[in-house]
């Protein structure tokens, strides 16, 4: 078993239930059932992440996803720019996420997609910040958790009326019941 496979297992006991889960918001595909990884973007470069430290950032590195805290977006922002790197952050309820231009969770959802020959329209997306905004703008129908920030919210087809996991529970409840298609174009 590979370590990836023990951090995903701790994170949710049940990832065999998914066909393809998105993970680092967006640049790294896993398939549980093969235990395969697919990344769709190479991380950045050592150099950036060195100068983050030097400056006094010490950031969570991932596969591809470099990640810190808001607090630090001015010194990460310089430090892009001066190694004239291609890289953007996104933002996460407090959190940076610092990925390749054009990698986030749409993107991750695009390539799970065509792995399984599915159209965005048929997808239910479910967020509650910033960073879910991209992929949930090519959702057949996005949902907001109540939590969710403001913006969510506003570009939700609809919003759960319960939080978090909860809120999850509450959507996946009314899918088993309805298929949603109150909210069907």
């Amino acid at each position: 078993m590979s370590l990836d496979r023990r951090v995903s297992i701790r994170a949710f006991s049940q990832i065999d239930l998914f066909d393809i889960v998105i993970a680092e918001n967006g640049p790294l595909l896993y398939v549980p059932a093969n235990h395969q990884e697919k990344l769709l973007a190479l991380k950045p470069p050592q150099e950036f992440v060195d100068k983050l430290r030097e400056r006094g950032v010490n950031p969570s590195i991932g596969k591809v996803i470099v990640a810190t805290w808001d607090k630090h977006e001015a010194t990460v922002s310089e430090v892009i720019n001066e190694l004239g790197l291609d890289l953007e952050i996104i933002l996460n309820k407090g959190a940076l996420m610092i990925l390749p231009t054009g990698i986030n969770k749409a993107s991750g959802l695009a390539a799970a997609l065509e792995d399984m020959q599915l159209l965005p329209e048929n997808v239910v997306g479910v967020g509650d910040a910033e960073n879910d905004l991209d992929f949930l703008n090519v959702c057949g129908i996005s949902v907001a958790v109540n939590n969710a920030l403001p913006v969510v919210k506003e570009a939700a087809t609809f919003v759960t009326k319960n939080s978090r996991g909860a809120g999850v529970t509450e959507l996946i409840d009314k899918l088993i019941a309805s298929d949603l298609s109150e909210y069907q174009l």
